[in-house]
């Protein structure tokens, strides 16, 4: 199985270079593993108490599990991926039985912090947009489709998403193979990778 990583800022346009991406292959030949759905199970913790969480640092991250998880794809296992509820800021109590595909990409801000992590990637990419675009683009997701308030998320990005960036996400591009840029500027980008994933694909056919 070949690990793709795909990492960069909140609102970098992430998300947007995986769906496209993935257009281009049968379902059964890609999968996606979001790093967003392992964050730390806090069902000791109130609501209120959930809120005040750091979620850009590595520590609200259960990479641990992560890890395994990929290990345990890799061997070709089945595994119980967690599901993560932003509304109420939690996982979920069902999980997503998930198999091995041949690529299988894996998606978060913070994945290229952790050495053991970047170990099992085969290929790791940053896509890479300036600040303003990602507030932007970030505020939007927030409000339409997590259920956040404008005070809260303008909050969050000045105490927590731009310091976290600074110190964590924006040093992690060191350790990529290709910088893209912003979704609006990467169909070169797109190709190369589409070509690269069908090369792959091709020789687990043969």
């Amino acid at each position: 199985m070949l690990i793709i990583g795909i990492s960069g800022g909140t609102g970098s346009g992430k998300t947007t270079l995986v769906k496209n991406l993935m257009t281009h292959f049968p379902d059964e030949s890609i999968g996606l593993m979001a790093q967003d759905n392992y964050y730390k199970d806090n069902s000791v913790l109130n609501f209120e108490e959930r809120c005040a969480i750091n979620y850009d640092h590595p520590e609200a991250i259960d990479f641990d599990l992560l890890i395994a998880h990929l290990e345990s794809l890799k061997s070709g296992q089945t595994i119980e991926q967690p599901v993560y509820d932003f509304k109420i800021h939690n996982r979920m109590e069902q999980t997503q039985p998930t198999k091995a595909p041949d690529v299988l990409i894996l998606e978060g801000i913070l994945i290229f912090t952790q050495t053991k992590l970047r170990a099992l990637m085969d290929l790791k990419i940053f896509v890479d947009a300036p600040d303003d675009q990602r507030l932007i683009r970030r505020m939007a997701r927030d409000l339409e489709e997590r259920g956040r308030d404008l005070e809260e998320v303008v909050q969050r990005y000045q105490d927590t998403l731009k310091p976290m960036h600074d110190q964590f996400i924006a040093p992690s591009k060191i350790h990529a193979d290709l910088v893209v840029p912003t979704h609006r500027h990467n169909g070169a980008s797109v190709s190369v990778l589409t070509a690269f994933i069908a090369q792959e694909l091709n020789k687990v056919k043969k």
